[in-house]
């Protein structure tokens, strides 16, 4: 239950619903990349992005608590691969400082949610 409501769907989840958040803003992002990166920066963070509320829901989805776990852990990754593309968007100018600074709060707020959700399954599963 978050905030008295019981969550019964996968975009109950508040961690779902910031994920989903990330995705729009990378692409507001790398909407402004150079037309070169199609198929290489911009492709990678959007489809990393992507995997994040992607493995969120389908780990959701899950019936044993070992497998919820898994995809969480996937996301977890993904959410690491977009912090990756970050600083190398940042390292090649197409980004600013702050814009980095704004995508790495929300990836390690998404993180810490994401960690809570691994133990609290853990645990359930002990």
């Amino acid at each position: 239950m978050v905030n008295n409501r019981t969550i019964k769907n996968f975009y109950d989840l508040p961690v779902w619903q910031e994920s989903r958040k990330l995705v729009l803003d990378i692409y507001k992002i790398t909407i402004k990349f150079p037309k070169e990166e199609t198929y290489g920066l911009i492709s990678q963070i959007r489809r990393a992005s992507m995997s994040v509320a992607a493995n969120i829901a389908e780990g959701f989805g899950r019936f044993h608590y070992k497998d919820k776990i898994k995809f969480y852990l996937q996301a977890r990754g993904s959410l690491i691969e977009v912090q990756n593309y970050i600083f190398l968007s940042q390292d090649l100018k197409y980004i600013d400082k702050e814009a980095a600074r704004v995508i790495f709060k929300k990836c390690n707020d998404i993180q810490f949610q994401l960690n809570s959700i691994i133990k609290k399954n853990r645990n359930i599963n002990s």
